[in-house]
C-alpha cells in the first residue's frame, strides 16, 4: 500500500525503489563488539572488588558459598547491562523503525556474542592446557633422558656395585618357600599378599587363596588352624563391611554430583535467557519511530 503523502511502500527504498535490507550486519557487529568490551570491563571491575573483600590478616574473607552467589549475581548482573547495551547499540545504528525488526538485531546480538564468547573461552583454555601438557611431557622425557644417563655415574661416586643391587633385588623377589613354617615374617606377609587379589575375587581361586591364607597364619602365629579361620573369616566380613560402605559413600556423593550439575545446568539456562530477554528489550527501547 503506498502513502498519499510521501509515496512510501513499505519494506522498500523511498529513492530507488528497492528492497531495503531488514538485518544490518554492520549494526550487530557493532553491538557484538561493545557488549564483549562492556563484559569485560564489568568482569575486571568485578574481579578486583573481590580482590579487595579478602583479607586473610583480619580474617574478614567471606566464606566460599556466599563468595560464589555473590559472584554469580554479579555475572548476571553484568551480563544484562552488557547485553542490553549491544542490543540498544545495535538497533540504533542500524536505524530500525519496527520492533520486530529491533527484536529480531538484539536476539542476533545475543547469539553471536554468546558463539564468539564460548568459542574464546574454548579456545584459550585448550591452547593453554595443551601447551601445558606437551610442556610438561617435555621436561618428563628430558628428565628421564637425564637420570637414566646419569644413575650408574651417580652409582660408581657412592661406590655402589651395580651387580649386588641386582643380586638383592632378585632375592627380595625369590619364591618363598612352600612350607608356611619356614617362611620368614616378610616372606609370609608377600605370600599373603599376593593371595588377596584371588580371595577378593572368591569362587574356586578364592576359596585356595583362602586356604593357602590360613595356613599361613596358623604357621606363623603359631596357632590352630581352625583359630586361624576364624581370623581370616572375621578380617573379611570386616573388609567386606567396608567396601560395602564405601560403595554406599560413592553412590551418595555421585548423585549429590549430578544434582548439583542439574541445577548448574538450569541456572546457566535461565541466565542465558534473562540475557537474551536483556538484548531484546534494550534493542526494542532503541527502535525509531518513523516519521
Amino acid at each position: 500500500m503506498i502513502n498519499n503523502t510521501t509515496g512510501y511502500v513499505p519494506g522498500e527504498d523511498a529513492r530507488y525503489g528497492k528492497s531495503v535490507t531488514r538485518v544490518s550486519w554492520g549494526a550487530i557487529f557493532a553491538g557484538v563488539v561493545l557488549a564483549i568490551a562492556v563484559q569485560l570491563v564489568l568482569g575486571i571491575l568485578g574481579t578486583g572488588i573481590g580482590l579487595s573483600m579478602v583479607d586473610p590478616v583480619e580474617g574478614t574473607t567471606p566464606g566460599a558459598a556466599g563468595f560464589g552467589i555473590g559472584a554469580g549475581i554479579y555475572w548476571l548482573i553484568t551480563t544484562v547491562i552488557a547485553l542490553g547495551a549491544g542490543g540498544y547499540t545495535a538497533a540504533r545504528v542500524a536505524g530500525v523503525h519496527d520492533r520486530f525488526d529491533g527484536l529480531v538485531h538484539g536476539l542476533v546480538v545475543w547469539g553471536v556474542t554468546l558463539i564468539l564468547t564460548l568459542y574464546l573461552l574454548t579456545s584459550a583454555v585448550g591452547g593453554i592446557v595443551g601447551g601445558a601438557f606437551r610442556t610438561v611431557g617435555s621436561v618428563a622425557s628430558a628428565a628421564g633422558t637425564g637420570i637414566g644417563a646419569a644413575a650408574p655415574k651417580v652409582a660408581d661416586v657412592a661406590g655402589v656395585d651395580v651387580s649386588d643391587v641386582r643380586n638383592e633385588a632378585a632375592q627380595y623377589f625369590s619364591t618363598a618357600p612352600s612350607d608356611p613354617a619356614q617362611m620368614t615374617p616378610e616372606q609370609a606377609q608377600k605370600e599373603i599378599a599376593q593371595e588377596l587379589p584371588a580371595l577378593a575375587a572368591g569362587g574356586q581361586d578364592g576359596a585356595r587363596a583362602e586356604s593357602r591364607i590360613v595356613d599361613i597364619i596358623a604357621a606363623q602365629r603359631k596357632i590352630s588352624r581352625p583359630e586361624a579361620q576364624a581370623q581370616v573369616t572375621r578380617a573379611k566380613a570386616q573388609f567386606v563391611q567396608s567396601k560395602n560402605k564405601a560403595i554406599a559413600t560413592a553412590k551418595s556423593a555421585t548423585d549429590t554430583a549430578a544434582g548439583a550439575a542439574a541445577g548448574t545446568s538450569f541456572t546457566i539456562v535461565i541466565a542465558l535467557l534473562i540475557g537474551a530477554a536483556a538484548a531484546a528489550f534494550g534493542a526494542t527501547a532503541a527502535t525509531r519511530r518513523r516519521v
